[in-house]
């Protein structure tokens, strides 16, 4: 049997920084995503081991069922419906059979990743033999969380989303839960204090993201801007009109955010070379997450010529960095299956 399964990653479109301070943020899915699929070995491939291929990286990890069993004694025990938290005890004996694995120096980021891929199979399937590949459309470590597969119904996404949260745990520590519930639901959410507002965008919107490759009392007007950039995403379109006024009023907001970020301290040289890059086409940009590296939006109007957005690509990239084109807004998480059970 094989499962198959894609989640699309995710943008902060407005108030990554001010989020912290009790203000709204807004993050959207992009229709660029992570695939993996799930084989699970018949009893005459005589395979009793678990398995991870990271294919971008070129990376293969491997974990002998008894291995496990030796360190994390009580992970067949776990409910795959009752998603629960990662003990610290847990962690640190994940971590050791992470560090068993040797991972190059260059590539030592990947380990928590690892580690969490291994605590949620053991939590979910307990011991049974697997091997998990996953590829992604994704710029490793940028920031950003099946073809033909069916949609889970609203339940199953929530559990999903329960299970990535506890993932997000591991890597952040303490998570804000917006990363794993764009992934999973798709679309756009709003944030603010805790709570998460799912919203559905009703206009085409398409960002150019760029990766700089770089490792990486304003609250009030911050808040306003991502209260307003959701409400006119989530108002509806007529026509081209329409939908070139409401960009016109994004670009504003952009443009606003992105001066309030600069203000705080939080870009750096490589963003500053993205925004005057794109500002000679008359485009607006902005960093989006942490900042001081990492990746810039830069809004791409409905009627923008294909010819612009190829120089302005072409221009950015001489200088080094990487360019996607992504739909804002897009569905989450899907699943398919395949073979006998």
């Amino acid at each position: 049997m094989e499962v198959r399964a894609r989640a699309p990653g995710k943008i902060i479109l407005a108030g990554e920084h001010a989020v912290v301070h009790g203000s709204t943020a807004v993050a959207a899915s992009i229709d660029l995503y992570t695939y993996v699929s799930l084989g699970f070995p018949t009893p005459s491939d005589n395979d009793d081991t678990i398995k991870l291929h990271l294919k971008d990286v070129d990376l293969e990890f491997s974990w002998s069922v008894g291995r496990i069993k030796e360190v994390l004694p009580d992970m067949g025990s776990h409910t795959a419906s009752s998603p629960s938290s990662c003990s610290l005890e847990t962690i640190k004996a994940i971590s050791a059979l992470v560090e068993e694995q040797n991972i190059p120096e260059a590539k030592i980021g990947l380990a928590s990743g690892v580690s969490t891929f291994l605590w949620l199979y053991t939590s979910i399937h307990g011991y049974k033999p697997a091997k998990a590949v996953v590829t992604s459309e994704l710029p490793l470590g940028s920031g950003l969380a099946t073809r033909d597969g069916k949609c889970f119904g609203e339940s199953e996404l929530e559990l999903v989303n329960k299970w990535a949260f506890e993932g997000e745990k591991i890597f952040h520590g303490k998570p804000s839960g917006i990363d794993n519930t764009v992934s999973t639901y798709g679309n756009m959410i709003k944030f603010r204090s805790g709570e998460l507002t799912r919203i559905k965008t009703n206009m085409p919107l398409k960002m150019l993201i760029t990766n700089t490759k770089v490792g990486r009392n304003t609250k009030a007007l911050v808040d306003s801007i991502s209260s307003e950039l959701a409400s006119i995403i989530e108002s509806p379109v007529s026509d081209d009109l329409a939908i070139t006024e409401k960009e016109e009023k994004l670009e504003e907001l952009m443009e606003m955010n992105q001066g309030l970020l600069q203000c705080m301290g939080v870009s750096h040289a490589s963003i500053e070379t993205v925004l005057r890059t794109t500002l000679k086409y008359k485009l607006s940009s902005k960093l989006t997450g942490a900042g001081g590296g990492g990746c810039v939006l830069t809004l791409l109007p409905n009627l923008l010529s294909g010819t612009v957005v190829e120089k302005v690509i072409e221009e950015l990239e001489s200088s080094g960095f990487q360019c996607l084109i992504a739909g804002i807004g897009g569905g989450g998480m899907e699943i398919s299956f395949s073979g006998s059970t």
